[in-house]
């Protein structure tokens, strides 16, 4: 009597790790995507251990998670892994005021982030 099961999205050769609300901006968090997608799994960790920017450890995990996943959950073999998919979307945006001249006030928005990691192993080469 139970909810049915809803149907697999990603492919069998397929896992994924999702982080919500991320405390960055949407623009921003994309760049640092935009850097691993197509990467092996590998190749996109040492890019993102080596990156400068703030929430590069974030996406690390999160790149971490995913191949875990694939590992302990789906049984695939991590050294064929690469990252299929890495985007992003808008969370909430927390509103914080600032007061200013003349009795005005200037509004300060803190935004967060979705991530969504999609890792896929690669076919056998022939």
């Amino acid at each position: 009597m139970g909810k049915q099961a809803t149907a697999r999205r990603l492919g069998d050769n397929e896992a994924q790790a999702v982080v919500h609300n991320l405390r960055v901006s949407a623009q921003k968090l994309n760049l640092v995507a935009q850097t691993i997608r197509g990467l092996d799994a590998s190749k996109a960790i040492a890019s993102l251990t080596f990156s400068k920017r703030r929430i590069a450890g974030a996406v690390k995990k999160a790149l971490e998670s995913a191949i875990a996943n694939a590992e302990n959950n789906h049984q695939l073999d991590v050294d064929r892994l690469y990252v299929k998919e890495a985007y992003v979307g808008k969370s909430m945006r927390m509103r914080r005021f600032r007061p200013r001249a003349r009795g005005r006030v200037g509004r300060i928005e803190k935004p967060f982030s979705h991530l969504t990691v999609v890792v896929r192993e690669r076919e056998e080469q022939s």
